[in-house]
């Protein structure tokens, strides 16, 4: 199961809940700003969030990280090259936002890692790096469920911006050339603050 909630008023971020229907066990990816909704919601539903998934770590999807975390007992891990973000209100563009948010307490993850459930070791996400919007860019893809949680790496009809620290769009679409695009046409991406699309029509788009 995928739910979407969209959380943040300064701007609307896409936070997805992954859920085994067996179990109702699963995870989060992104947290917007409103971590306390964020689990509120999942405790109504009922469903055990083992990991907070972040795609990177601007701080319209890491502000409501840390009190997700602390509420649903969830462990957050990011991309190996966040702490750059995460650690620092300039990188992670909070001060542009009119605040500060940092995180301290993140758990690393690998390019290819597999991030399985506890409760169910077939319920799993392959992490694929994608760098361009942010130096810990990445990706999340379900070959089961033909889905990729993309983050602000690629959205229906646009990518992601690439001229905040750490940008760039030529290694930006690159990892979408490798990472995305490589992907079956049918899979479904879940992008951090649009529509869903999918692989098939993102690239008949970009076709040159």
């Amino acid at each position: 199961m995928i739910e979407c909630m969209t959380v943040g008023d300064m701007i609307p971020t896409n936070a997805f809940f992954y859920i085994d229907d067996a179990t109702q066990h699963g995870f989060l990816i992104d947290a917007g700003s409103d971590g306390e909704l964020l689990a509120e919601h999942a405790e109504m539903r009922g469903w055990t969030i083992e990991r907070l998934l972040l795609t990177h770590c601007h701080f319209d999807h890491i502000g409501g990280a840390e009190d997700f975390s602390i509420r649903a007992g969830a462990p957050i891990y990011a991309a190996e090259d966040s702490p750059r973000y995460y650690s620092d209100p300039n990188w992670n563009l909070s001060l542009w936002g009119g605040g500060s948010v940092t995180l301290s307490d993140v758990t690393t993850f690998a390019d290819r890692e597999i991030i399985t459930l506890a409760a169910n070791p077939n319920f799993a996400l392959e992490v694929r790096y994608t760098p361009g919007h942010t130096t810990d860019s990445c990706i999340f893809y379900s070959a089961h469920d033909k889905a990729a949680f993309v983050g602000d790496t690629i959205f229906l009809a646009s990518i992601g911006r690439t001229d905040f620290p750490g940008g760039d769009e030529q290694i930006l679409w690159d990892s979408i050339a490798r990472e995305v695009f490589t992907l079956p046409p049918e899979t479904i991406l879940y992008s951090g603050h649009t529509e869903s699309t999918t692989v098939g029509a993102e690239m008949a788009r970009y076709r040159r």
